[in-house]
């Protein structure tokens, strides 16, 4: 349910669960856990986070959620994992983010999505609090008061405006979105891990431990 594809110096990582829109059980994100460890072992200098089909990820699956997997640390190691990557890490989204989902987004550098994604969180709704780290990377991309429109008042973001909030970078057409984000990772691609990470390090991804 998790595929790994490496080109070279580009890691793409995918989750494909289709018949569940992508929710994610625990052994999903024990899988992508270790799929970023490993791209940070061998080196990568581009780390891709997609899904198969026409939703990225509704977020946990309900019958995992409703038993522990709502609360699970596991959320918090694979964002935190993301964020410290030494290289780009690049969304992107093949259709809607829902839910927990969030966080390993929210942790890569850039975010694609195709016209159709929709943006929702609905901790609210559901009676879940946020993973820790999410509320944070959120207003550092759209501020407090448009991530308190997703967290309490449960907004659904289509993705235009999401664009214009800036919690995506780019709206790509479906059938160009594989091309795009290779596109965007072409020159770190290209160099050397040891000047991607200098320059990964100057504009690093909020962190909420370390604030002030």
């Amino acid at each position: 349910m998790i595929r790994v594809t490496t080109d070279g110096p580009v890691v793409t990582i995918t989750l494909d669960r289709t018949d569940k829109a992508n929710s994610l059980t625990a052994a999903m994100l024990g899988d992508l856990i270790d799929a970023v460890a490993q791209a940070q072992a061998g080196d990568a200098r581009v780390v891709i986070l997609t899904g198969a089909g026409k939703v990225f990820s509704a977020g946990a699956d309900l019958d995992e959620a409703r038993a522990g997997l709502a609360t699970s640390p596991l959320w918090e190691e694979l964002s935190g994992r993301i964020a410290a990557l030494p290289c780009l890490s690049i969304a992107a989204l093949n259709g809607t983010l829902a839910g927990g989902a969030f966080g390993m987004v929210l942790a890569c550098d850039l975010r694609l999505a195709v016209p159709e994604a929709r943006f929702f969180y609905p901790v609210m709704r559901l009676g879940f609090l946020p993973q820790p780290s999410d509320p944070a990377r959120l207003a550092a991309l759209i501020g407090p008061a448009r991530t308190k429109m997703i967290l309490m008042a449960g907004a659904r973001v289509e993705a235009d405006e999401a664009r214009a909030w800036g919690l995506i970078d780019r709206i790509v057409p479906r059938e160009a979105l594989a091309e795009a984000a290779l596109a965007l990772g072409q020159d770190a691609a290209g160099a050397g891990a040891a000047h991607v990470a200098a320059i990964r390090q100057l504009v690093p991804i909020a962190d909420p431990r370390h604030r002030s």
